[in-house]
């Protein structure tokens, strides 16, 4: 492949990354509950890639029991950006992304259970040194400890959500699974909605919470995701990780220049973010380094 054409890529790939990291922001914007900011958000999405999906004369149709495991996988989809946009509510965008950071380290530990593989040590080690980083976190801002517990759940629910993608993909084109993944997981938030009343007039929006909506089901949920799955068609696996791991230091980044010293955090915290988040760098390295 011509290098032009991979710096390219490269270029589009953080750019969608970056796109990723300002979903945090948003998050922080919106002045909705995250029950129905996520209700929105996915609606948006799955409306999104459906119009896309008559522009390009595509053929919606899966089997039905793949069409199941799409719906069912949308659920934790669902779950996990509750947990996420919920975190943010109650702490910063900052301890949001590094808590989700760790999803490496549930993945490390969860991957071989679901797939029965054996443990990696490469996984052990960073899993102990990022362990070592929450652990900081939590200690230097426990004023944010209910924050620190939705992220580190909605990084849980992004562990399993993309191991089972990983094992979906193998079979069935990545943009219906998504397409099929947002009306699941809109389905889930949906049923949560009607068992606890949430369908009521806090769903009213204002035209600023319209705009930042749209933004987020259509830039940076629908289009980003094409962009991402167009790119790492050309990428390597390794080049592919390392550069979606500036997620978090982009949407630290964003917030900061946003929002100021409201995101603030004391030094113990920058620490084990740091800690983190050079774990999580590292982590590709040593997975085409070590082999055991």
């Amino acid at each position: 492949m011509p290098k032009l054409t991979i710096n390219r890529n490269i270029l589009i790939l953080h750019f969608t990354v970056l796109i990723w990291g300002f979903t945090g922001v948003l998050g922080e914007l919106i002045s909705v509950s995250a029950l129905h900011l996520v209700w929105y958000r996915v609606l948006i999405a799955a409306l999104t890639l459906i119009i896309y999906y008559l522009i390009k004369k595509k053929s919606l149709l899966v089997p039905k029991d793949q069409i199941l495991q799409y719906l069912a996988v949308g659920m934790i989809v669902g779950l996990h950006w509750v947990l996420f946009f919920h975190a943010i509510k109650v702490s910063t965008v900052s301890v949001t992304l590094v808590t989700l950071s760790s999803v490496t380290l549930f993945t490390a530990i969860l991957e071989p259970l679901i797939n029965r593989k054996r443990i990696s040590i490469a996984d052990v080690i960073v899993g102990l040194v990022i362990i070592f980083g929450i652990y900081l976190i939590f200690k230097f801002e426990f004023k944010y400890f209910w924050g620190i517990v939705f992220g580190l759940s909605c990084a849980i629910c992004a562990s399993i959500f993309s191991i089972l993608n990983a094992r979906m993909v193998k079979k069935g084109s990545p943009t219906t699974i998504t397409l099929y993944e947002m009306i699941g997981a809109w389905l889930g938030v949906s049923v949560v909605m009607l068992f606890t009343g949430d369908f009521d007039n806090q769903m009213i929006l204002s035209q600023s919470d319209l705009l930042y909506l749209l933004l987020l089901g259509v830039v940076c949920t629908a289009i980003a995701y094409v962009l991402g799955v167009a790119v790492m068609k050309e990428l390597s696996a390794f080049t592919v990780a390392l550069t979606t791991n500036m997620e978090p230091v982009y949407g630290i980044i964003l917030a900061l220049l946003i929002f100021g010293q409201k995101e603030a955090m004391s030094t113990g915290f920058y620490f084990g973010a740091i800690i983190i988040l050079s774990a999580v760098f590292i982590y590709p390295y040593l997975k085409t380094k070590i082999k055991i």
